[in-house]
């Protein structure tokens, strides 16, 4: 540590100014080398520290990605879920929809007078079995002219209706 002068006489005033500076300046020199000592301390240190808190950093962030990733996750399962229900829930909206807009169609078609399927294929079987009936009340070779003389809407109806009869059969 620093050295205490000691109080001397008048002689001793230019030798004693001379140990104050001698004093001083060994004071001054330990205190700088104290100071080196501590940077030195301080950058050895330091560099662990740093590395200490590198490492505690990386594990850190490793932990953090690791609980959002978990709650990434958890979110989109909640939102496919959300999404498929809405799916199922809207499908079965747009077939309630379907139906009620069918029925609809079919009650303004049949006020206005418009035949149904069925409609039109029971007067097929009609026509068919009434030109069945001409046809042997006529004879065997009259037929054949009963069906040529049969009408153009006549005609697209039978060939309209003929595949699915072959389908059918």
């Amino acid at each position: 540590m620093v050295k205490k002068l000691q109080k001397s006489g008048d002689g001793a005033k230019a030798a004693s100014s001379t140990q104050l500076a001698a004093t001083v300046k060994e004071s001054a020199q330990q205190i700088w080398l104290a100071g080196l000592g501590a940077f030195s301390k301080a950058q050895e240190e330091g560099g662990k520290v740093f590395e200490a808190l590198v490492k505690e950093g990386v594990t850190l962030q490793k932990r953090t990605q690791a609980v959002a990733e978990g709650k990434l996750s958890e979110a989109t399962t909640r939102m496919s879920s959300m999404a498929t229900d809405l799916s199922t829930r809207a499908s079965g909206q747009w077939d309630k929809l379907e139906g009620i807009f069918e029925d609809r169609v079919s009650k303004a078609l049949k006020k206005l007078g418009v035949p149904t399927s069925r409609d039109v294929d029971a007067l097929v079987k009609r026509i068919d079995e009434l030109q069945r009936t001409v046809a042997s009340l006529q004879g065997g070779g009259s037929a054949r002219k009963t069906a040529a003389k049969r009408t153009p809407a006549t005609k697209a109806v039978a060939r309209k209706r003929a595949p699915a009869r072959k389908a059918a059969g």
